[in-house]
């Protein structure tokens, strides 16, 4: 019997606007999925538009994901992940990759966008061995974030916190990185953290004109981070090989065709010592 937790205290009143894109269905739709809106479609097209390579984007930070989890759940043996900011549920979610290499992970997604509390019960599937929840909370509420993900995760034991294109919505750094302190500080030694940032760096013009087009009708305002700004949040941290680098590069898979292109976000995994 597959074992799941889910339990409704965290089931905030669900409300949405569908005239407003949304992030989290604005990705769905840049990755081919089919749970999002005609305001979420136009924003998307609109940002290929300007950056016709965007999806390419989209896609490495996906395989990003999958690349960061199999060597936390297979190269160290990382058996707990904290996902804040999931997303809708596509392929390769992070408790498949993760139970995959080691069927007891354990996996506690993280989102405060009412459309996943209603696919919630496609992530809330786990092996046997393993388990997974789901939270409905803000990253701005990382003590809520905590108390609920420790129903489910051990955190006298490693646990790999994932910030996956969602502390890019904290457009105040101060903020944001007395969160991330927060968050690491009640993990112990030995865990990780796992970031994904677009960047201004690469191609900035075309960079800051979707960031406009995305600020001027998105849900929620978001903020570009250079690569130091990003590698400040892995400040005490042991950063892993090959440090903060495009999503695309970080220990990439050798596909035989040829380098990889850098993208429009950043990446970095970092061991807390």
């Amino acid at each position: 019997m597959t074992e799941n937790s889910h339990t409704p205290v965290q089931e905030k009143a669900a409300s949405f606007n569908t005239a407003v894109a949304h992030s989290a269905r604005f990705w769905n739709y840049m990755l081919g999925g089919k749970d999002n809106y005609a305001a979420d479609r136009e924003v998307a097209e609109q940002i290929l538009a300007v950056i016709p390579s965007f999806r390419d984007t989209v896609r490495a930070e996906r395989r990003f994901l999958v690349r960061a989890v199999r060597y936390l759940a297979g190269s160290v043996g990382v058996r707990q992940f904290l996902d804040v900011g999931t997303g809708l549920p596509t392929a390769n979610n992070t408790h498949e990759v993760a139970q995959a290499t080691a069927p007891e992970s354990r996996v506690v997604y993280v989102d405060n966008d009412p459309i996943i509390l209603v696919h919630a019960r496609a992530l809330l599937t786990s092996t046997p061995q393993g388990k997974t929840d789901y939270v409905h909370a803000d990253l701005r509420e990382p003590d809520t974030i905590l108390q609920e993900a420790a129903r489910t995760l051990d955190f006298t034991r490693p646990i790999a916190l994932m910030l996956l294109g969602i502390l890019n919505f904290i457009t105040d750094s101060d903020e944001a990185h007395a969160i991330v302190d927060r968050l690491l500080n009640a993990l112990p030694s030995g865990s990780y953290l796992v970031i994904s940032h677009p960047t201004a760096e690469f191609d900035g013009e075309a960079m800051r004109e979707s960031m406009r087009l995305w600020n001027q009708q998105g849900g929620a305002p978001i903020v570009a981070r250079s690569r130091q700004e990003i590698k400040r949040f892995f400040d005490g941290l042991e950063l892993v090989e090959p440090g903060v680098v495009s999503c695309s590069l970080w220990r990439p898979d050798c596909t035989g065709l040829g380098v990889p292109v850098e993208v429009f976000h950043f990446s970095g995994v970092g061991r807390k010592l």
